[in-house]
């Protein structure tokens, strides 16, 4: 998959509907998502992903690709996603994916941080 290719999924994944959303996730997806539970695995991850509303629009900065192996992608970047009711949200990310077949991935990997906020990492 190229990399533009690679940025219109992550898109897709902010902003399409739940059932798109439910067809890229794998069955086997573990998530870390910075609201309880906290840590999701397969299809609690698509049941809570599916469940939020979906995002208006997102842009990617700091974005970074890397193939470690032939039919895996790892994809880091922060997210800025907002909604039309003025709800914002920033985080870093990072997904991973699978290739299941020669144009279908699916992510079996995705975590969100949202930025530390100022001393939360004194001691």
């Amino acid at each position: 998959m190229d990399d533009d290719r690679i940025w219109a999924f992550e898109e897709s994944l902010w902003t399409a509907d739940a059932a798109h959303y439910q067809e890229a996730i794998d069955p086997e997806c573990l998530m870390v998502l910075p609201t309880p539970p906290f840590v999701l695995t397969g299809e609690h991850a698509t049941d809570a992903v599916s469940a939020t509303p979906r995002w208006d629009r997102v842009a990617f900065a700091d974005r970074r690709v890397a193939r470690p192996q032939e039919g895996l992608i790892v994809v880091a970047y922060t997210a800025t996603a907002a909604r039309a009711d003025g709800d914002d949200y920033i985080a870093h990310c990072t997904s991973t994916y699978r290739r299941v077949t020669h144009k279908d991935w699916r992510v079996v990997q995705h975590q969100q941080t949202p930025p530390l906020v100022a001393g939360a990492n004194a001691a």
